[in-house]
C-alpha cells in the first residue's frame, strides 16, 4: 500500500508541474513577439490602430492579486498603489523588445511621477536573479520589479476575459481604481507610453 500511494503522489507531483510548464510554454511560445488583441463578446475593450486596447470607464476589472518580492528583496503590492495610476510592465533579461523599450519605461516614469504615475515591472522566467538586476542597471531602470520566475503572477495575475497578457512584454496600465484601463503586447517608446497614460491621467 505504502509503495502504491507513494507511486500516485508521484504522479499527482508530476502533474501540477506538468500544467505550470505548460501555461509557461504557452507564454514563452508568444514572448517577444507583437501580439494582437481584439475584442468581441462581453469583454469591454477595444484595439485602437496602434496595438493598444482600452477598457471605457465603469466598465473596467480589477487584476487579481499582484504582490511578492522585488528584485532587490523587498516586499510589494500593487494594491497598495490604489489611487494613483500604475503602469505594470512584463520583461525579461532575455527579450530583445524589452530591452529596446526600456530606457523610454525609465524616461517617461521620472515625466510622469509628479503626476501621480508609479511604474512597476514583473520580471518573468529569469532564473538567475542578478542577471535581472544588471539589466537593471544597464538601463537605468529605478522603479520596483517584482521577481516571477515561474511565470505565477503573469499567468494567474490577470482575470480571464480581461486585458491580460499574452506576450513578452505586455504593457498594462490600473487606473486610480486599481482597474485595468489599457494594454499594449509590444515593445513601447516613449510616444506610445504616453498614449496609454496620458487619457488615465487626465480623468477625474
Amino acid at each position: 500500500m505504502s509503495l502504491s500511494r507513494g507511486s500516485h503522489a508521484l504522479r499527482s507531483a508530476r502533474t501540477a508541474v506538468l500544467t505550470a510548464v505548460v501555461a509557461a510554454a504557452a507564454l514563452t511560445l508568444s514572448a517577444c513577439g507583437a501580439g494582437k488583441s481584439g475584442g468581441g463578446g462581453n469583454t469591454n475593450f477595444v484595439t485602437g490602430t496602434g496595438g493598444i486596447a482600452t477598457v471605457a470607464e465603469g466598465k473596467r476589472t480589477a487584476p487579481n492579486e499582484l504582490s511578492g518580492t522585488t528584485l532587490q528583496g523587498k516586499q510589494l503590492d500593487v494594491a497598495d498603489y490604489k489611487g494613483k495610476i500604475v503602469v505594470l510592465n512584463l520583461w525579461g533579461s532575455w527579450c530583445g523588445p524589452c530591452r529596446g523599450e526600456a530606457k523610454y519605461f525609465s524616461q517617461v516614469a521620472a515625466e510622469t511621477k509628479a503626476q501621480g504615475v508609479e511604474f512597476v515591472g514583473i520580471n518573468t522566467r529569469d532564473p538567475q536573479k542578478n542577471t535581472a538586476i544588471r539589466f537593471e542597471e544597464e538601463h537605468g531602470v529605478e522603479y520596483p520589479s517584482l521577481y516571477d520566475p515561474m511565470g505565477k503572477l503573469v499567468v494567474n495575475g490577470f482575470p480571464r476575459g480581461t486585458l491580460n497578457p499574452q506576450a513578452i512584454p505586455t504593457t498594462i496600465v490600473l487606473d486610480r481604481e486599481g482597474k485595468i484601463a489599457a494594454r499594449s503586447l509590444q515593445g513601447l517608446d516613449d510616444k506610445k507610453l504616453h498614449e496609454m497614460i496620458d487619457p488615465l491621467i487626465a480623468e477625474k
